[in-house]
């Protein structure tokens, strides 16, 4: 077995690593640690969160730090405040038997003026988030032309939360001398452009496959009726009753929907979303890290950067949009040596999605089977029993008491006690499941593949897609109009992909033309929205009346001009869109 001792560390930096029980450098540890010491090389280093990256450059950047010098000598820019402060936190627990070193973590959400104040009295690291470092050198209150070292920490969630421009405008203040390390769990084509603008023939050091999944991850799918897709979720809590998860949600309001029915349904849940404050954010966090919450309902934005290192599951609400988030969200399970389970809950049509991150991540899923009332009761009932066995009894505290318990329940035979006692414990199950029906949908491979178009002898028009008929009882009169129809469109299924054809709104209703294979998406985006204190309902066309008030027409065929017997209004209603 290595040693960290045999990779180069020494000093006091070793009797700190070992104050933290750390006993042998992980494979990421052992390959980038001598690299980074040796400085030879700037450094891409492709790893999934869990493994130790952290202190594969934390380690380094305390050893290489020179405590007789005020100069601030290292950078680590990482893409969240909770992330930022691990980071610190991190790096402060191995320097802890270092003299002198500080480290200093500067990110939004927090004073600046008590940030300003710490990093006048010296820093040698500072740990920080782009934006506010930005706003800091902006101040000329930070001094980056003596770095020797910048770390870009998950350098693809930083670019896809925005912070293009806010890395340029730091990487431009620092030393071309500095060496250059890059940490990412995948290489999407902006993380290339970075390496290419700002490092000199990096090493690429991957851990596993790139792009790839954790290995100790199960990847689960369970294909559903899309509107029974939160009793599915219900279920797969109930069947795993020692489950500690991340819900993943597509948009805030969903997310801010789904923990409140959870919570209404009596479970332990909260939500995490942009809406918060940074202190409600962090009350939500402490009591997710205290386990007081068993489910934190989130979007991948608002996760980003979070560290929960003993997750049981990863629930894929709603699949991401970006095949890479795939990889983030189920890269929070299954870390630091354990297994884990990655869930996604799927309707029929979004199969062909199972199959892109199966080969982005070269894993199979397993089509999971969503469990009846009887397999909840019975694993809701053996998780008591198991439960009730190891609990720990106070004798003396109880022995006042049991005589009475006794004379009470003697009437009771063994048999009768112990069926009294499932049924106090698990009416809600046995009501609730008792007629429970099979939320399961099963689909055949030939049905999940796209139909492939002949370009020889399909005319452009003919291969638009074939477009469903969808009418909300909602127009003008209540506040909807084309541009907010798109916008919630977009905002509820979190992608801008779907093709349109024709938008006519009218003053008490509206028509909607979408892409019939994402029905389901469109119906669930606008079913129990509100507007304007009116509850919407959307309602799929039927062929023949579709074909009625259509005249006949194809969809996506550009309709006739509406002459002036038609009156100008209606002509004015009309909007349409070959596509968002």
């Amino acid at each position: 077995m290595t040693t960290f001792a045999e990779i180069g560390v020494h000093g006091d930096l070793l009797k700190g690593i070992g104050a933290l029980g750390f006993t042998a450098p992980t494979p990421v540890q052992e390959e980038i640690i001598p690299i980074v010491l040796n400085r030879k090389s700037d450094l891409v280093g492709l790893a999934q969160t869990g493994t130790g990256k952290t202190a594969a450059f934390g380690i380094p950047l305390v050893q290489q730090t020179d405590t007789s010098l005020q100069d601030t000598q290292a950078l680590v820019l990482c893409p969240t405040r909770e992330l930022c402060m691990q980071v610190a936190r991190d790096l402060t627990d191995l320097a802890r038997y270092v003299n002198g070193l500080k480290v200093v973590a500067v990110y939004g959400g927090s004073s600046i003026d008590l940030q300003i104040s710490a990093l006048k009295k010296g820093v040698h690291i500072i740990v920080a988030t782009p934006g506010r470092l930005l706003d800091l050198l902006r101040r000329r209150m930070v001094d980056l032309s003596r770095i020797r070292t910048v770390v870009l920490d998950e350098a693809d969630e930083m670019l896809q939360m925005g912070f293009q421009d806010e890395l340029n405008g730091i990487l431009d203040r620092t030393p071309d001398t500095k060496n250059t390390l890059l940490f990412s769990a995948t290489m999407p084509k902006g993380v290339v452009d970075i390496a290419g603008k700002y490092m000199t023939d990096p090493i690429e050091i991957t851990i596993g496959r790139r792009n790839a999944g954790s290995e100790n991850v199960r990847h689960i799918y369970y294909m559903v009726p899309a509107r029974q897709r939160y009793q599915a979720l219900r279920r797969l809590i109930d069947f795993s009753p020692t489950m500690y998860a991340i819900v993943f949600c597509r948009t805030r309001q969903e997310t801010k929907d789904i923990a409140d029915k959870l919570v209404q349904d009596g479970y332990s849940a909260d939500a995490l979303h942009g809406d918060l404050s940074q202190s409600q954010r962090d009350q939500v966090m402490a009591k997710f890290h205290r386990r007081n919450l068993q489910l934190l309902v989130a979007t991948d934005v608002a996760a980003r950067g979070l560290d929960v290192n003993e997750l049981t599951h990863v629930i894929n609400y709603n699949l991401p949009d970006e095949i890479s988030a795939y990889t983030h969200r189920s890269g929070r399970t299954g870390r630091a040596g354990k297994t884990g389970i990655s869930i996604a809950i799927i309707h029929g049509r979004e199969k062909f999605k199972i199959k892109d991150i199966e080969k982005l991540l070269q894993r199979k899923f397993e089509q999971g089977k969503i469990p009846t009332g009887h397999d909840i009761c019975e694993k809701q009932l053996f998780n008591l029993m198991e439960t009730m066995k190891q609990v720990a009894v106070d004798h003396d505290r109880i022995e006042p008491f049991l005589e009475a318990v006794t004379e009470q329940l003697a009437e009771l035979d063994r048999h009768e006690l112990i069926k009294r006692f499932v049924a106090l414990t698990f009416n809600r199950f046995l009501e609730e499941y008792r007629h429970a029906p099979d939320l399961n949908v099963f689909v055949k491979e030939s049905e999940n593949k796209p139909a492939k178009t002949r370009k020889d002898k399909r005319s452009k028009r003919e291969r638009q897609p074939e477009f469903s008929r969808f009418y909300l009882n909602v127009g003008k009169k209540d506040g909807m109009f084309a541009k907010r129809l798109i916008g919630q469109l977009n905002e509820a299924t979190g992608s801008s992909g779907i093709k349109l054809g024709r938008i006519e709104v009218m003053n008490n209703s509206t028509i909607l033309e979408a892409d019939a294979r994402f029905g389901m998406q469109v119906q669930d985006a606008f079913q129990d929205m509100m507007i304007n204190g009116k509850i919407v309902s959307i309602e799929l066309a039927r062929e023949k009346r579709a074909k009625k008030e259509n005249g006949g027409l194809r969809a996506n065929r550009k309709p006739s001009k509406v002459g002036k017997s038609a009156g100008r209004k209606k002509a004015k209603a009309k909007t349409y869109l070959k596509s968002m």
